[in-house]
């Protein structure tokens, strides 16, 4: 009985091999397009199902070619590209088959993901507890308009033209205002051009009354 059953293993193994060998070897060829937009699609994955999972690759146009038998799988898988798979046909007339595959453009539309910056529940409980609020709009203009932050504005803010202009006014006029008050205040004791002229004025007077 065991013989029997060697046997029969034995001749479905040859018979396997025979008709491996009586399938006619093709030159598979062919490019690789998206079935809407007609652009090529690189980098296919070429699997041979029938041949023992044989793995082939187009290049960066789509183009591929390897050699085949009659009558095998062809699986193209891409990613974002959905499975087309074609099998070549069995009694061609020559040692080549050629086509043009379409593969349909695969969208997949994933859950939305929130990520939160803490590695761990308790880290983000720890973070919560001690988070400081935000301000309400009172608070925060009770803030702008405070002594500390008017005085930090003004020893940080430029001045604009308006203010410019009021402040070469008030130096010119200071400016005036100090130099009239020095002339008037000025005593003419300690000229030396007015001492000269007050002996001018007392000989001229001595002279007129000589006469």
């Amino acid at each position: 009985m065991r013989n029997c059953l060697f046997f029969l293993l034995l001749f479905c193994t040859f018979s396997g091999f025979a008709q491996v060998r009586d399938k006619k070897l093709v030159q598979f060829s062919g490019v690789i397009m998206n079935r809407d937009s007609n652009t090529v699609v690189p980098y296919v994955t070429i699997t041979n199902v029938t041949g023992r999972d044989q793995y082939f690759s187009a290049n960066y146009k789509g183009y591929f070619s390897f050699v085949a038998n009659e009558g095998d799988t062809l699986l193209f898988t891409a990613v974002g590209y959905r499975k087309e798979g074609v099998v070549i046909p069995v009694g061609l007339s020559d040692n080549r088959y050629t086509i043009l595959m379409k593969m349909k453009q695969e969208v997949i539309n994933l859950p939305g993901v929130r990520v939160y910056p803490w590695a761990s529940t308790d880290e983000f409980k720890k973070e919560f507890m001690t988070m400081k609020f935000a301000d309400d709009d009172l608070e925060i203009a009770k803030k702008n308009v405070s002594r500390e932050s008017l005085a930090s504005m003004i020893a940080t803010l430029p001045r604009d033209g308006g203010e410019m202009q009021s402040f070469n006014f008030q130096n010119n006029h200071n400016r005036l205002t100090s130099r009239n008050i020095n002339q008037r205040l000025a005593n003419p004791l300690l000229n030396p051009f007015a001492w000269g002229a007050l002996i001018q004025q007392i000989i001229q007077g001595d002279k007129s009354r000589g006469q």
